[in-house]
């Protein structure tokens, strides 16, 4: 009896000393990751002067005055204009990359696998490399300086790694799904959306997160783009946030926007997290 006590009693406590480091883990993660985002938040309410160090002992002046000054300075366009693109580019590129990866994965014509390899040696391409052609190319159609112009040339950046998601998506799914759908009746697009779709929704998903976060967060394509200030989006608004002489930049202002640019994405991701991650698990299962 007192041998077979042992045994179970060394795991128990293995078992609860991996939980133990598991718990730790976790919490440095956590206070790693929170403790930037909690300590803008906390700059955010303070004056400005507080951030640069000008006064002392106003350290825990709070005021809400920065985001007064971000209404004021008329940030709330370009918080608009920031969600119609971002939204926009994560729909489109989840559409193009859904009807691009059933083609690939299911698809078997001559080519097929240097197409797709083609695809993927795009993402290793940095879009500055391609910024200059895809300029000449959005203003011979006349997109420049619009945001449909923008919407374009985000889908395009973002496209490749939304199609390699997608593909693979498609890929882990059995093919018995599709004859029997076949054998009923039902239509390609049919399949799609009534078969298909609970199975690859995880890669939908993060093709679409992947290109809001791009899109939400990207500066030089907007600022390449986009020349009137009414179009401008949230990283390029949140340059011209300047007050004082000799362009003195408000710091209070720019953490201010900081803290409203990231609550989107903090948001969106929390909501999608369980998608994403399952399918950045398919994408790296299946390949």
């Amino acid at each position: 009896m007192t041998a077979l006590t042992a045994p179970l009693s060394t795991a128990s406590s293995e078992s609860a000393v991996k939980r133990t480091l598991y718990l730790v883990g976790g919490l440095l993660a956590l206070v790693v990751f929170l403790t930037p985002l909690l300590w803008s938040v906390f700059r955010s309410v303070q004056p400005n002067a507080a951030i640069i160090g000008e006064q002392a002992g106003s350290f825990w002046q709070l005021t809400g005055e920065n985001f007064a000054g971000l209404v004021s300075a008329d940030l709330v366009r370009a918080v608009g204009n920031s969600l119609v693109v971002s939204l926009a580019s994560a729909v489109l590129t989840a559409v193009v990359a859904t009807m691009a990866g059933y083609g690939f994965a299911r698809f078997r014509f001559r080519g097929v696998l240097v197409l797709f390899g083609l695809v993927v040696v795009t993402m290793m391409v940095p879009f500055q490399a391609i910024l200059t052609p895809l300029y000449l190319q959005l203003n011979a159609m006349r997109l420049t300086d619009s945001l449909l112009g923008l919407v374009l040339f985000y889908t395009t950046v973002n496209l490749p790694f939304g199609v390699f998601v997608m593909r693979n998506a498609f890929a882990s799914v059995p093919r018995e799904l599709e004859d029997s759908a076949h054998v009923d009746g039902a239509g390609t697009v049919r399949i799609i959306v009534s078969v298909l779709r609970p199975l690859i929704v995880p890669g939908a998903a993060t093709a679409a997160l992947y290109a809001f976060l791009a899109s939400w967060t990207e500066f030089l394509g907007a600022l390449t783009f986009l020349t009137r200030q009414e179009l401008y989006t949230l990283p390029v608004a949140l340059v011209n946030v300047q007050q004082g002489a000799y362009g003195e930049v408000n710091f209070g202002f720019l953490v201010a926007g900081a803290v409203v640019a990231m609550i989107p994405c903090v948001v969106l991701y929390i909501a999608l997290q369980r998608f994403y991650v399952s399918g950045l698990a398919t994408g790296a299962v299946k390949g």
